[in-house]
């Protein structure tokens, strides 16, 4: 991950966690709604960025390497 992936990805969790303790969100319905209210905030602030350097900010090597052989469990 770079620097930059890194601190919009720590904008949307400070930004969720601070909604929901403005408002007090309780329960899995409150926190989904404030869940993606914080990630627009951070996503809105990306393609802001993006938008006055020209750069995108998400890199390719934002992935795990996918593995070669998977493995499964047994069958019983």
């Amino acid at each position: 991950m770079t620097d930059l992936e890194l601190i919009f990805t720590m904008l949307g969790e400070a930004s969720t966690t601070e909604i929901a303790r403005q408002e007090d969100a309780q329960g899995f319905h409150d926190n989904r709604d404030v869940a993606r209210r914080g990630g627009n905030v951070a996503g809105n602030a990306r393609k802001q960025l993006e938008g006055e350097t020209g750069q995108r900010v998400v890199s390719k090597d934002n992935h795990l390497p996918g593995s070669k052989g998977k493995k499964q469990l047994p069958s019983s």
